[in-house]
C-alpha cells in the first residue's frame, strides 16, 4: 500500500494509524498546493479532488477521505484495537467521533487558514471552535482517550486537528482535559515517529 500525504495536514492522521498498526505502507509526499508528487508527477491524476490523504491499495484501487482511510487501515490489523469490530456499538461511537472531528473541527479550521476569507468572519470561526473545544474537554474528563483507555483511529484524527490550534492563536491550556489529552497522544512512541518523519518535531 502507498499513502500520499503532506506534512502536518490531515494526512498525519492515517500516517499515525499506519505506524500504530505496524503496517507496511510506502509514504509518498505531495505538495498539496502545487498538486505535485515529490517526483514532480501530477497529483490530480491520482486524486482529482486534489487533496490528501489518498491510500493506494496493492491492486491499484485508491481510497480518499481520512476518516474512511483510517478505518480501512485499522481493519487490516484488528488486534491493534485501533477500531472496534464492525457492527458493535463501539465501532459506531468511533465513527461518531470521526464525523464530529471532520464536520465540527476540521471544516471549521478551514476559513481560519484561507486568506480570501473576510477578516470579520474569522472571530466567528474561532468562537465556534472554542465552543467545541469546551465540549470535548468535558467529554474527556476521567478518560485517557476519546473511547476511554483505548487509543483508536478517532484519537489520531482528533490529535491531528487539535495540533492546528496554536496556528490560529488558540491556547488549548484553557481546557485542562483537552490540553493533557494532546500531550498524552503526542507522547505515544508511534505518534512521535510520525511527527519526526514529517519533520514536525526533531
Amino acid at each position: 500500500m502507498k499513502l500520499y500525504y503532506a506534512p502536518g495536514v490531515c494526512s498525519l492522521s492515517p500516517h499515525i494509524v499506519v505506524r500504530e498498526a505496524g503496517l507496511d505502507v510506502t509514504m509518498e509526499q505531495v505538495d498539496h498546493r502545487a498538486k505535485k508528487t515529490k517526483d514532480g508527477g501530477d497529483y490530480l491524476a491520482i486524486n482529482s479532488k486534489g487533496q490528501v490523504p489518498v491510500l493506494e491499495l496493492d491492486d491499484g484501487a485508491r481510497l480518499t477521505e481520512g476518516p474512511v482511510i483510517v478505518q480501512y487501515l485499522a481493519d487490516q490489523k484488528p488486534a491493534s484495537g485501533l477500531a472496534p469490530a464492525a457492527g458493535t456499538l463501539d465501532r459506531y461511537r468511533v465513527q461518531e467521533w470521526l464525523n464530529f472531528v471532520s464536520s465540527e473541527l476540521h471544516k471549521t479550521f478551514g476559513p481560519m487558514f484561507n486568506p480570501a476569507v473576510p477578516a470579520d468572519f474569522k472571530p466567528i470561526a474561532r468562537g465556534n471552535l472554542e465552543k467545541r473545544f469546551a465540549w470535548i474537554d468535558g467529554q474527556l474528563a476521567g478518560k485517557s482517550y476519546l473511547m476511554g483507555d483505548q487509543f483508536t483511529v478517532a484519537d489520531a484524527y482528533m490529535f491531528t486537528v487539535l495540533r492546528w490550534a496554536p496556528r490560529v492563536d488558540i491556547d488549548l491550556a484553557k481546557w485542562p482535559n483537552l490540553s493533557a489529552y494532546v500531550d498524552r497522544v503526542a507522547a505515544r512512541p508511534k505518534v512521535q515517529e510520525a511527527l519526526k518523519a514529517e519533520g514536525l518535531i526533531k
